[in-house]
C-alpha cells in the first residue's frame, strides 16, 4: 500500500470565524471515527487538492497532526455552490485491520472495434462497484477493458473484471452488466447514476451516519452570518 501523507494542524478557530481561514488558503476539516473524539483540523488548500486528486475517496491518507498520525479516508468534501471552491472536509479514521465497505469507480480503457467502425455505441450501465475489504486493499479504481467488444450485443459483466477477489469482496451481483454494445442507430438511453457526485465522497459502510455534527453547524453558522451582513 502506497503511503499518502497529509500534514494538518489542530484548528482553534470554529464557527463563522473560519471564513478568515479560507481567505488565507486554509480549509477547515474534521477527523472523526468510532474510536476517536471528533477533532477540528485545518489543512493547506493546495496540498489537500493535490492529495485528493491522488487518493480520491478510496485510498488511505495518513493525517499527521499534533505529533501523531491517524489513517483515514476522505469521507466528504463540501464545496461552495457558487464558487465551487472547497469549504470543508470530513476525514473518517479507519482501523487498518478491520474491513469496511467502499464504492470504487469503474473506468473504461481501450477502444471498442464496434465503436471505432461506427456500427456500435458503448453503453456503460454501472459506474461504480460496492466492495468490502481492508482499507489498505481498496482499489483506487477498477478498469473495464472494452477493446474486445466488436459486435452489437457483446457485454462485459462484473464477473469478467480483473479484481483480486482474495482481498476484495464485490457486493454487486456477478452477472450484472457493466458495459454493452448497442446499435449506433439506436437512441442512447440516459444512464441512471448510481454513484454519488465525485467531489462528495462517502467511502465507508457508515457513510452519512457518522458525519460530524460540528461540520454541519459550522457551515450553518457561516451562512447565517453572511445573510446578516448582506
Amino acid at each position: 500500500m502506497e503511503k499518502i501523507k497529509l500534514e494538518a494542524e489542530i484548528r482553534k478557530i470554529v464557527g463563522k470565524k473560519v471564513k478568515k481561514l479560507r481567505s488565507e488558503g486554509i480549509i477547515p476539516a474534521n477527523l472523526f471515527g468510532k474510536d476517536i473524539k471528533s477533532t477540528s483540523l485545518q489543512v493547506t488548500g493546495d496540498k489537500f487538492r493535490k492529495i485528493f486528486r491522488k487518493a480520491g475517496e478510496t485510498s488511505v491518507v495518513e493525517i499527521a497532526f499534533d505529533k501523531k498520525i491517524e489513517p483515514a479516508l476522505i469521507h466528504k468534501v463540501q464545496k461552495d455552490p457558487v464558487t465551487d471552491k472547497i469549504i470543508h472536509i470530513d476525514f473518517h479514521k479507519v482501523n487498518l485491520k478491520e474491513k469496511i465497505t467502499a464504492h470504487v469507480p469503474l473506468v473504461l480503457i481501450g477502444e471498442s472495434p464496434a465503436e471505432k467502425s461506427g456500427t456500435g455505441l458503448i453503453l456503460q450501465t454501472i459506474n461504480e462497484l460496492e466492495i468490502e475489504s481492508l482499507p489498505g486493499d481498496i482499489p483506487h479504481q477498477i478498469e473495464v477493458d472494452i477493446s474486445k467488444l466488436g459486435e452489437i450485443g457483446e457485454t462485459v459483466h462484473i464477473k469478467d473484471l480483473k479484481i483480486d477477489r482474495e482481498k476484495v469482496e464485490v457486493k454487486n451481483e456477478s452477472e450484472d452488466v457493466v458495459v454493452t454494445v448497442q446499435n449506433a442507430e439506436m437512441k442512447e438511453e440516459p444512464i441512471e447514476e448510481e454513484a454519488p457526485a465525485p467531489e462528495e465522497v462517502e467511502a465507508t459502510a457508515e457513510k452519512g451516519k457518522e458525519e460530524t455534527e460540528e461540520s454541519k453547524e459550522e457551515i450553518k453558522e457561516e451562512t447565517s452570518a453572511e445573510n446578516e451582513n448582506s
